[in-house]
């Protein structure tokens, strides 16, 4: 496998239920079998978790998004329970999507952070290190009191525009938040910027301002670290068509999808939505302009290292 295959002995990939194709993957890229591990439910929908391999004094490695529905989180904690309790030397959370990362402040009265509880927990639970993809803010790394390896996704989405050869490209950040990680992409592309200036009513909702930068004539491409309803990158896409822009394309790490989602992909003026499959897309969710690049490779290399304590800073380039 290119050089990735690890030795067997001392280490062992589990796999919960959130992203089961991805799990497959990294296993695949590592020459090895996923540990066997029985998950089921009681009748009330009780969740129980038992490993069936011997992990005592292992490098345990768990992959498992935490997004919707909450009991992802749940069987992560159980398996990371599991592992302690069944003597493994090492527990490393590997988190491809960073569920409740949204909730990452008190912004409002009254109201918890999500994201900081989630880090708690898995803690608490016994994790030792996590491996994540592309958080949503760069500070949730501070939430946990455990090292964190925090990759980025940007390698995989941009070798792909680069074979696209696209027309004068421009990189367009959806809202100023997203600026910093579209400078980073258009530097790889060498590219130039554009942000989209918006205000946010209420959650979930945005409307287009004003759009700084040149794009008339242009190939842009959209980048975002998710999609979660696309209203934002609906209303962008039909923003910039109306400045003269060629063809737009989409790009995001997390591949939520929710609710009117792909109605909205499939109507705007995009050519092309270009996701990774930190979270896994069911069937009912994808659609013709979607394309599905695998982290399958990129975790894969990071386990690696982590597993022989070389570090993983060449796969931040």
């Amino acid at each position: 496998m290119d050089g990735l295959a690890v030795p067997s002995h001392g280490f062992k990939l589990l796999a919960g239920r959130a992203n089961r194709p991805l799990a497959e993957e990294i296993a695949k890229q590592l020459g090895i079998d996923l540990c066997k591990l029985t998950c089921t439910r009681f009748a009330d929908g009780e969740i129980f978790v038992r490993i069936d391999e011997n992990v005592r004094g292992n490098d345990v490695f768990i992959v498992q998004p935490t997004n919707a529905p909450a009991e992802n989180i749940m069987e992560l904690l159980l398996m990371i329970d599991a592992a302690r309790r069944a003597s493994a030397a090492r527990i490393t959370v590997v988190m491809p999507y960073y569920g409740y990362s949204r909730q990452d402040r008190k912004d409002q009265p009254r109201v918890a952070i999500g994201a900081k509880l989630v880090a708690n927990m898995i803690m608490s639970a016994g994790a030792d290190r996590v491996l994540g993809i592309d958080f949503h803010q760069h500070q949730l790394q501070g939430f946990f009191d455990i090292p964190v390896d925090h990759l980025y996704a940007m390698p995989v989405l941009s070798a792909y525009f680069r074979r696209k050869n696209l027309t004068d490209p421009v990189i367009v950040a959806p809202d100023v938040g997203a600026a910093k990680m579209a400078r980073g992409f258009a530097k790889r592309l060498d590219a130039t910027l554009a942000i989209i200036d918006k205000r946010r009513p209420h959650a979930n909702v945005s409307e287009v301002v004003n759009v700084v930068g040149e794009v008339e004539g242009r190939d842009c491409i959209l980048a975002d670290d998710m999609i979660d309803t696309a209203g934002t990158v609906e209303g962008a896409a039909r923003a910039l068509k109306g400045l003269g822009a060629k063809d737009i394309y989409v790009c995001a790490t997390h591949a939520l999808l929710s609710g009117p989602a792909v109605r909205r992909l499939t109507e705007a003026p995009i050519a092309e939505v270009v996701v990774t499959d930190t979270i896994h897309t069911p069937p009912e969710r994808r659609f013709d302009k979607l394309t599905i690049l695998s982290v399958g490779e990129l975790l894969s290399k990071a386990i690696r290292y982590t597993h022989a304590e070389q570090s993983v800073s060449s796969l931040f380039d």
